[in-house]
């Protein structure tokens, strides 16, 4: 057998197996979502999403922990939306190429594969103890902030990096300032990809509870947040109480909440793929 043979066998090889992990990975996930559905879809109704937590399993609800799962996105968007993307125009636009941009692009991707509970410690020195903010919606927004920024920075990085450099060429070349070229030619190409990794980071931040528990976000809460100062509690959390009772019921209301937090992250990475696609059909070079 040459050695041209034994390496098309080898990429044969290697295809079958990445088929077949895959495949794997599929099976096992159908297997939970199937179970997961069959126990809690029909527990899904109006009164299961409009009524607040109770010791009682027939009547608890999870008005409160998706209201607090609402209003942690929308603050956490509203915080990693213009320092993420400001950070990734400047890395990418303005910041020199030398030790130390090489030392910050390093570790921002580095700080990306960080465990969320490292975050969770962070925020609560910082923003619970040091600020004071307690467990407050605000203290929750700032800590996921943390911890979806460098996915925010490297994924509006790439968005720039892909605009042709012809496009800025063109744009200088009628005149146009280096800030006149970037808001009005750079980022509007760019847009599409920028937003489908903000997204796409939300979608991330909406599932994690680790995080949030360490900065002491609230397993039972009797009332939906009025500011972001009150206390709260999130569908992850409210997930990982009812599954830590014993009662069987109680395991049915979870399975209800969790197939409601899969809807959420779907609906949310759809919105990402439409952007994407529709931003794509947009732009031509």
């Amino acid at each position: 057998m040459t050695s041209s043979e034994r390496n098309r066998l080898k990429d044969k090889a290697f295809q079958v197996f990445g088929v077949f992990c895959t495949f794997i990975g599929l099976i096992v996930l159908a297997i939970f979502l199937i179970d997961i559905i069959q126990k809690g879809i029909a527990r899904i109704d109006w009164d299961f999403l409009t009524n607040l937590p109770s010791r009682r399993a027939s009547r608890a609800g999870i008005l409160t922990a998706w209201a607090g799962t609402l209003w942690l996105l929308v603050l956490t968007a509203i915080i990693s939306f213009p320092l993420g993307v400001g950070a990734g125009i400047y890395l990418e636009e303005y910041s020199r190429k030398n030790k130390l941009s090489n030392f910050l692009e390093i570790n921002i991707a580095n700080l990306a594969g960080v465990p969320s509970i490292i975050y969770g410690l962070l925020g609560l020195e910082i923003f619970v103890r040091q600020m004071r903010l307690g467990s407050s919606l605000l203290a929750g927004a700032l800590t996921l902030s943390l911890l979806i920024l460098p996915i925010i920075i490297v994924t509006t990085r790439e968005a720039i990096k892909a605009v042709p450099g012809s496009v800025r060429d063109g744009s200088f070349a009628l005149g146009a300032s280096k800030w006149q070229t970037i808001w009005n030619q750079v980022l509007p190409a760019s847009f599409g990809g920028i937003l489908t990794g903000i997204i796409l980071a939300l979608s991330r931040a909406v599932g994690e509870a680790a995080p949030l528990i360490v900065i002491g976000a609230l397993a039972y809460v009797p009332f939906t947040p009025a500011s972001p100062l009150d206390e709260f509690t999130v569908l992850p959390i409210q997930i990982f109480n009812w599954t830590s009772r014993p009662q069987e019921e109680f395991v049915t209301n979870a399975a209800a909440a969790i197939i409601v937090l899969l809807f959420i992250t779907f609906l949310l990475n759809g919105i990402a793929v439409y952007l994407r696609n529709k931003q794509q059909k947009k732009v031509k070079w």
